[in-house]
């Protein structure tokens, strides 16, 4: 049976989907945009700083279904250019670190919800 995250550590969605769904073991996020919870803005205007608030509101969904980012399986990695990629992947991999890395894809889309210039989803398994 499917179960709906939803916390106040990850911003609201902006649309008719939940945060993320829950199916058995695995936990799948909607994509986040680098909106900070508290204030409902953009955390920072450059890819690092957005790179960063995206992966906080992962994390803080993933935490809320009962795992964490070493849990995640695979991730997908939107960016409005794809010039950026260099940048992005330098903070994900404070993220994530060496090893036991997830799966991974990185495209360049035409926009991004309110001129984000980065959007991360991901698929996780919960805690054992």
């Amino acid at each position: 049976m499917k179960e709906t995250v939803n916390t106040l550590g990850a911003p609201e969605a902006i649309g008719p989907y939940s945060q993320a769904n829950v199916f058995g073991d695995l936990i799948f996020t909607s994509g986040q945009i680098p909106i900070d919870p508290a204030t409902g803005e953009f955390a920072a205007a450059d890819i690092e700083g957005q790179t960063a608030q995206c992966l906080k509101n992962v994390a803080a969904i993933l935490e809320a279904a009962g795992a964490d980012l070493p849990c995640v399986l695979k991730t997908t990695v939107f960016l409005a250019d794809i010039n950026d990629f260099a940048a992005m992947n330098a903070v994900y991999a404070r993220f994530f670190g060496t090893s036991a890395l997830p799966a991974r894809s990185a495209v360049q889309v035409a926009a991004l919800p309110k001129g984000a210039l980065v959007e991360i989803e991901a698929v996780a398994c919960r805690r054992r």
